[in-house]
Protein backbone atom coordinates (compact mmCIF):
# COMPACT_ATOMS: atom_id res chain seq x y z
CA UNK A 1 0.00 0.00 0.00
CA UNK A 2 1.34 3.39 -0.97
CA UNK A 3 2.03 6.01 1.65
CA UNK A 4 1.77 9.73 1.06
CA UNK A 5 3.42 12.72 2.70
CA UNK A 6 2.67 16.43 2.54
CA UNK A 7 5.60 18.63 3.58
CA UNK A 8 5.27 22.31 4.43
CA UNK A 9 8.58 24.09 3.85
CA UNK A 10 7.63 27.54 5.10
CA UNK A 11 8.92 29.15 8.25
CA UNK A 12 6.21 31.81 8.18
CA UNK A 13 3.44 31.20 10.75
CA UNK A 14 0.99 32.94 8.36
CA UNK A 15 1.99 30.84 5.34
CA UNK A 16 -0.26 30.43 2.32
CA UNK A 17 1.80 27.49 1.07
CA UNK A 18 1.14 25.75 4.41
CA UNK A 19 -2.59 26.46 3.95
CA UNK A 20 -2.39 24.87 0.51
CA UNK A 21 -0.59 21.87 1.96
CA UNK A 22 -3.23 21.45 4.66
CA UNK A 23 -5.96 21.50 2.00
CA UNK A 24 -4.14 18.86 -0.06
CA UNK A 25 -3.62 16.77 3.07
CA UNK A 26 -7.37 16.96 3.71
CA UNK A 27 -8.03 15.63 0.21
CA UNK A 28 -5.66 12.72 0.82
CA UNK A 29 -7.42 11.93 4.09
CA UNK A 30 -10.81 12.00 2.32
CA UNK A 31 -9.41 9.56 -0.24
CA UNK A 32 -8.74 7.23 2.71
CA UNK A 33 -5.09 6.69 1.86
CA UNK A 34 -2.28 6.41 4.36
CA UNK A 35 -0.89 9.92 4.65
CA UNK A 36 1.25 12.00 6.95
CA UNK A 37 1.86 15.71 7.50
CA UNK A 38 5.29 17.20 8.13
CA UNK A 39 5.87 20.86 8.87
CA UNK A 40 9.56 21.64 8.86
CA UNK A 41 8.95 24.80 10.88
CA UNK A 42 8.23 22.47 13.82
CA UNK A 43 11.60 20.74 13.49
CA UNK A 44 15.01 21.95 14.46
CA UNK A 45 16.56 21.26 11.07
CA UNK A 46 20.25 21.99 10.70
CA UNK A 47 21.68 23.56 7.58
CA UNK A 48 23.25 20.91 5.42
CA UNK A 49 26.99 20.90 5.96
CA UNK A 50 27.61 17.51 4.27
CA UNK A 51 28.98 16.25 7.60
CA UNK A 52 27.47 16.31 11.10
CA UNK A 53 24.05 17.59 9.97
CA UNK A 54 22.77 14.11 9.05
CA UNK A 55 22.98 12.84 12.62
CA UNK A 56 20.89 15.69 14.08
CA UNK A 57 17.43 14.60 15.35
CA UNK A 58 15.51 16.90 12.99
CA UNK A 59 17.41 15.61 9.97
CA UNK A 60 16.84 12.03 11.10
CA UNK A 61 13.10 12.62 11.49
CA UNK A 62 12.66 14.25 8.10
CA UNK A 63 14.80 11.62 6.39
CA UNK A 64 12.70 8.85 7.92
CA UNK A 65 9.46 10.54 6.77
CA UNK A 66 10.74 10.97 3.19
CA UNK A 67 11.99 7.38 3.11
CA UNK A 68 8.63 6.04 4.28
CA UNK A 69 6.63 7.90 1.63
CA UNK A 70 5.93 6.75 -1.91
CA UNK A 71 4.31 10.02 -3.00
CA UNK A 72 5.17 13.48 -1.66
CA UNK A 73 3.58 16.90 -2.05
CA UNK A 74 5.90 19.80 -1.28
CA UNK A 75 4.13 22.97 -0.17
CA UNK A 76 6.62 25.78 -0.65
CA UNK A 77 6.70 29.53 -0.72
CA UNK A 78 8.43 31.14 -3.67
CA UNK A 79 11.11 33.69 -2.82
CA UNK A 80 13.22 35.58 -5.35
CA UNK A 81 12.02 33.41 -8.29
CA UNK A 82 12.80 30.09 -6.61
CA UNK A 83 11.45 27.65 -4.05
CA UNK A 84 12.35 28.37 -0.45
CA UNK A 85 15.87 27.75 0.78
CA UNK A 86 14.27 25.48 3.39
CA UNK A 87 12.90 23.26 0.60
CA UNK A 88 16.36 22.99 -0.93
CA UNK A 89 17.92 22.29 2.46
CA UNK A 90 15.32 19.53 3.00
CA UNK A 91 16.51 17.75 -0.14
CA UNK A 92 20.17 18.26 0.77
CA UNK A 93 19.56 16.72 4.21
CA UNK A 94 17.64 13.72 2.88
CA UNK A 95 19.36 13.01 -0.46
CA UNK A 96 18.77 9.50 -1.73
CA UNK A 97 15.55 9.20 0.29
CA UNK A 98 13.94 10.92 -2.74
CA UNK A 99 14.87 8.12 -5.11
CA UNK A 100 11.95 7.02 -7.27
CA UNK A 101 9.35 9.01 -5.31
CA UNK A 102 6.40 10.67 -6.98
CA UNK A 103 6.58 14.39 -6.20
CA UNK A 104 4.09 17.21 -6.65
CA UNK A 105 4.24 20.91 -5.81
CA UNK A 106 2.01 23.50 -4.17
CA UNK A 107 3.56 26.95 -4.53
CA UNK A 108 2.54 30.26 -2.97
CA UNK A 109 4.09 33.49 -4.19
CA UNK A 110 3.68 37.21 -4.04
CA UNK A 111 3.09 37.65 -7.77
CA UNK A 112 2.47 35.75 -10.99
CA UNK A 113 5.93 36.32 -12.49
CA UNK A 114 7.51 33.37 -10.66
CA UNK A 115 5.12 30.67 -11.84
CA UNK A 116 7.90 28.54 -13.37
CA UNK A 117 10.19 28.88 -10.36
CA UNK A 118 9.72 25.28 -9.27
CA UNK A 119 11.22 23.87 -12.48
CA UNK A 120 14.92 23.92 -11.50
CA UNK A 121 14.03 22.23 -8.20
CA UNK A 122 11.88 19.63 -10.01
CA UNK A 123 14.66 18.99 -12.52
CA UNK A 124 17.17 18.36 -9.74
CA UNK A 125 14.83 15.79 -8.17
CA UNK A 126 14.31 14.09 -11.54
CA UNK A 127 17.95 14.04 -12.55
CA UNK A 128 19.60 13.35 -9.20
CA UNK A 129 17.08 10.94 -7.70
CA UNK A 130 14.89 9.73 -10.58
CA UNK A 131 11.86 11.22 -8.83
CA UNK A 132 8.71 11.21 -10.94
CA UNK A 133 7.37 14.75 -11.07
CA UNK A 134 3.64 15.31 -11.48
CA UNK A 135 3.49 17.53 -14.57
CA UNK A 136 0.83 19.78 -13.06
CA UNK A 137 1.42 21.87 -9.96
CA UNK A 138 -0.49 24.52 -8.08
CA UNK A 139 0.72 28.10 -8.05
CA UNK A 140 -1.23 30.76 -6.16
CA UNK A 141 -0.69 34.32 -5.08
CA UNK A 142 -1.96 36.00 -1.92
CA UNK A 143 -5.06 37.13 -3.82
CA UNK A 144 -6.34 33.55 -3.67
CA UNK A 145 -6.64 33.82 0.12
CA UNK A 146 -8.70 35.81 2.55
CA UNK A 147 -7.17 35.41 5.98
CA UNK A 148 -6.90 31.69 6.68
CA UNK A 149 -9.42 30.81 3.97
CA UNK A 150 -8.87 29.98 0.35
CA UNK A 151 -11.33 32.12 -1.59
CA UNK A 152 -10.25 31.21 -5.15
CA UNK A 153 -12.35 28.23 -6.21
CA UNK A 154 -10.08 27.42 -9.15
CA UNK A 155 -7.02 27.16 -6.90
CA UNK A 156 -9.01 24.86 -4.59
CA UNK A 157 -9.93 22.65 -7.54
CA UNK A 158 -6.30 22.49 -8.66
CA UNK A 159 -5.19 21.49 -5.15
CA UNK A 160 -7.73 18.64 -5.18
CA UNK A 161 -6.54 17.65 -8.65
CA UNK A 162 -2.87 17.53 -7.64
CA UNK A 163 -3.72 15.42 -4.58
CA UNK A 164 -5.65 13.01 -6.82
CA UNK A 165 -2.79 12.96 -9.34
CA UNK A 166 -0.35 12.11 -6.55
CA UNK A 167 -2.40 9.03 -5.77
CA UNK A 168 -2.84 8.09 -9.44
CA UNK A 169 0.85 8.51 -10.35
CA UNK A 170 2.04 6.67 -7.26
CA UNK A 171 -0.29 3.73 -7.89
CA UNK A 172 0.86 3.58 -11.52
CA UNK A 173 4.53 3.61 -10.49
CA UNK A 174 4.13 1.05 -7.70
CA UNK A 175 1.96 -1.26 -9.82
Amino acid sequence: MARYLVVSTSGNPDSNSRRMGRLAFGHLEKAKVECAWLDISELDLPLCDADACYSKPGAQKVSKAINAADGILIATPVYNYDVSGAAKNLVELTGSAWEEKVVGFLCAAGGMNSYMSVMAFANSLMLDFRSVIIPRFVYATGRAFEGDDLKDKEVGERIAEVAAELIRFTKALRG
